[in-house]
């Protein structure tokens, strides 16, 4: 059934008129009959839905057949060369790879390091650049390699699988993410190391969130956060970081299916595993991302902003972990968990209209990640919403904010 037809069957149960269903989800009258005549909306709107219909966000999506996409011309040849490595041609007989020098094991694994904190500091064109050799290097130290060598080389593969994954999730190519993470999942169980593959399924996670998957990505960070429960007294700080960020999609992902007191519950649990934490910690030998108390918070915050509680997110700065003085004590989340949070900060102005103070969130994380801001939806709806709401002229920060953005003024 279409999202229309969903919609309407729905509300009819329910017993409304469409008048109604505006009245309780908060939306406009022309939003709703947008939807119920088949136009496109977002994702938050049926979030919107789906909590005043008392349903999930995934009973509303629609089945039937996607629209023809059409790629942005020029689109196609990027990230060719990260194609070939991640993806070969295969044959009856072989593969075709291309020709790579032999190197050892810790200098790939040097690469890889040194290409996380690349991403971490919002230099996408060299971690696109420095992937392909990296790959096809551990690709050629596996295929070289038997024994225990073979299993640490394909424990590295799995670090260079991970990272790629981490990438083109990001930059949303999620067809080669979805192959580059199931590879690194499959690699990190043949290689013995639970750690590694349930840090995959972390970054599966995420993946399936940003496709809207949310019932596969709650099941299978669930299931996986209970097989990798650890001994709080005994943990690790790599093993309570990644049980911390198994919970974390749990809760991402019901909050968005309007499941409240499973990511309420899950919030919960990723706190506990933080609270073994006493500081932000961070290895992305060990997980996926940085884990901590800040972080935790910043999660909690971010569900507030999905219900739409502006003042609720509000709340939260002035005292907590993510207040200056949490930060001081505790440190900064991963750069682009800060960035998302301030994301939801700025949303939060721009609904209690307070324009300025939303672009203020933006012009920072603009000067801290550029490069990551240009790739979320959110920044663009935030940018369009101050761009529709308001009333004064628009200043010059605004205006080249629109166009860093992409978005029509």
């Amino acid at each position: 059934m279409s999202l229309q037809e969903n919609v309407r069957s729905h509300r009819r149960r329910m017993g409304w008129t469409q008048e109604q269903l505006a009245e309780e989800s908060d939306l406009s009258l022309g939003t709703v009959r947008k939807v119920e005549q088949g136009g496109s909306v977002s994702v938050e709107t049926i979030h919107a839905l789906a909590r005043a219909l008392e349903t999930t966000t995934s009973s509303l999506f629609a089945s039937e057949a996607p629209a023809p996409v059409h790629e942005a011309e020029g689109d196609g040849p990027k990230l060719t060369e990260l194609r070939r490595a991640l993806m070969p041609p295969v044959g009856l007989s072989t593969v075709l790879t291309e020709p790579t020098e032999v190197r050892d094991l810790v200098s790939i694994q040097r690469d890889i390091d040194d290409s996380n904190s690349l991403y971490h500091a919002d230099r996408y064109d060299s971690v696109a650049r420095a992937l392909p050799g990296i790959l096809r290097a551990a690709e050629t130290a596996v295929a070289l390699s038997e024994g225990e060598a073979r299993q640490k080389a394909v424990a590295t593969r799995t670090s260079a699988f991970l990272l790629a994954g981490k990438y083109l999730t990001q930059v949303r190519r999620y067809d080669m993410a979805y192959h580059a993470l199931s590879r690194a999942i499959l690699d990190a169980r043949e290689a013995g190391e639970v750690q590694l593959a349930a840090t995959g399924i972390v970054g599966m996670g995420w993946l399936l969130l940003r496709q809207d998957r949310f019932d596969e990505a709650e099941q299978l960070a669930a299931a996986t956060a209970q097989e990798v429960e650890p001994r709080m007294s005994t943990a690790t700080p790599g093993q309570l970081a990644v049980w911390g960020e198994l919970h974390q999609r749990v809760a991402s992902a019901a909050i968005r299916n309007n499941r409240p007191d499973v990511a309420k519950e899950a919030r919960r649990m990723a706190a506990q595993a933080a609270s073994g934490l006493d500081v932000e910690h961070v290895d992305f030998r060990q997980h996926w991302s940085t884990f901590g108390p800040v972080t935790a918070e910043t999660k909690r915050i971010e569900d507030l902003a999905l219900i739409g509680d502006a003042r609720g997110v509000l709340s939260r700065l002035t005292d907590g972990p993510a207040s200056p003085k949490g930060l001081k004590k505790l440190g900064r989340p991963s750069p682009n968990n800060w960035a998302r949070h301030r994301l939801d900060v700025a949303r939060a102005h721009v609904l209690l209209g307070s324009h300025q103070d939303a672009m203020d969130e933006l012009t920072g994380i603009k000067t801290e990640a550029s490069e990551w801001l240009k790739h979320q939806s959110m920044a663009r709806r935030v940018m369009g919403d101050i761009l529709s709401r308001r009333k004064r002229t628009l200043t010059q920060d605004m205006r080249d904010m629109a166009v860093h953005l992409g978005v029509a003024g």
